[in-house]
């Protein structure tokens, strides 16, 4: 059994490599003292921590500044191909570096040495995994590390505390087994020096991904810039999900009141505790016939589209307004028409919100209310002069006032 280690007066716990230690192992840290502070260090927090941080519920600071004369690690997926791995070892040998292909099934990696000693036979290789004797592995750790070996091929055991400055070519095989922050990790051996560094992600050639492991490789291919293990650790929690907060499960059991709800229970909470202004737990939803969107040729990249929508959803206050406004003109100009038309309807959101209006939704030739409570609808009827009428309990029509020409009032479907 494990040994008991008692702490006379325990104040501060520093787990680093977080992603290595298991949840119940953490939780059972903190258990010895209640009043504990604990600081985990870690590339790519794991998705539990990291949804902690962004609620408020823990701190969290990013070291974005990388060693000097670092370089970023180019990062390519591609199906195994001997001539790719060929052409691959052969330039960083004909540079004086050094190899590691990461295979992680001890039962058949000694014929994974044999093809790459058939693909590469300059190449001087060895093979190390935690099977092994301790003497046996230890001499050839030290061996690599000493430049008697091109290649090392290896299991898990190098993902961290190697810093071997010549390695600079990383090959990890089946690289869809594995999650985002091992691939991180492994991808972190090489690079550790002046060279320009290369991982290659490979793919069973005849192997169909599934959609996760899909997206975990773009992902691991997308972020390839130093400092990008928060960006990582942010698609891990989109993919993987948060778990619960408290106790020891990875998977929390929320789908009963939806992860939005959930994650806006937790933010009220966190605000009573720090005693801020309580975030209304509702929004406006506006239902109106009009073009309302961000064109391409306004906004040209996808992902600064996308950006630009997210933020604009979570407006919450006229300052927060003011500044995305102020961002569009700043950025790209002035906006076309749809993108006013846009503005406007978080403007009405943001006005309707103050009124507790729920839904505002276009039934010609009136527009429906939705109130979230009868008590606010029945403070505004008096005040509408006869343009708001309630038609059941919480809504009510609003009823355009007459215009002066006969018209027809044009819709924009």
């Amino acid at each position: 059994g494990s040994t008991d280690i008692r702490f006379k007066n325990l104040g501060l716990i520093i787990i680093d490599e977080e992603q290595r230690f298991g949840v119940e192992v953490k939780e059972r840290l903190k258990k010895m003292r209640s009043t504990v502070d604990i600081l985990t260090m870690t590339a790519t927090p794991i998705p539990r921590t990291l949804h902690q941080a962004v609620l408020g519920i823990r701190d969290i600071s990013a070291l974005r500044s990388p060693p000097r004369d670092r370089l970023a690690v180019e990062t390519k997926v591609l199906r195994f191909n001997p001539e790719v791995v060929r052409e691959a070892v052969l330039r960083e040998l004909h540079r004086g570096g050094q190899i590691y292909f990461v295979h992680n099934r001890v039962n058949d990696i000694q014929r994974v040495a044999e093809t790459l000693q058939w693909i590469v036979p300059e190449a001087r290789i060895c093979v190390g995994h935690a099977q092994m004797p301790d003497e046996q592995l230890e001499q050839v750790m030290l061996d690599f590390l000493n430049h008697r070996y091109d290649l090392l091929l290896a299991t898990t055991i190098i993902e961290s505390g190697l810093d071997i400055p010549t390695a600079n070519t990383i090959f990890i095989d089946e690289a869809s087994r594995y999650g985002l922050a091992d691939l991180h990790q492994l991808r972190g051996r090489v690079g550790r020096y002046r060279d320009k560094a290369f991982c290659y992600l490979l793919l069973n050639p005849t192997q169909l991904l599934n959609p996760n492991a899909l997206k975990r490789l773009r992902a691991i291919e997308e972020y390839s810039n130093l400092g990008s293990g928060f960006e990582i650790a942010m698609r891990d929690l989109e993919i993987r999900g948060a778990g619960n907060l408290l106790g020891t499960e990875q998977s929390g059991h929320i789908a009963a009141v939806g992860y939005e709800m959930y994650c806006q229970l937790l933010e009220q909470a966190v605000a009573r505790l720090r005693k801020l202004p309580p975030k209304r737990l509702f929004e406006c939803e506006v239902h109106l016939p009009l073009h309302s969107f961000i064109p391409d040729a306004y906004v040209p990249g996808m992902r600064d589209r996308i950006e630009l929508y997210r933020r604009i959803a979570r407006v919450q206050t006229p300052e927060e307004y003011r500044v995305i406004e102020e961002e569009f003109f700043d950025r790209f100009g002035s906006p076309p028409p749809e993108v006013q038309t846009l503005l406007r309807i978080v403007r009405i959101r943001l006005h309707a919100a103050q009124y507790l209006i729920t839904q505002l939704a276009w039934e010609p030739p009136n527009i429906r209310i939705a109130f979230l409570s009868e008590a606010a609808i029945r403070e505004l009827v008096p005040r509408s002069h006869g343009q708001l009428r309630i038609v059941e309990p919480g809504t009510a029509f609003f009823v355009p006032p007459p215009r002066p020409s006969r018209r027809p009032i044009r819709t924009i479907a």
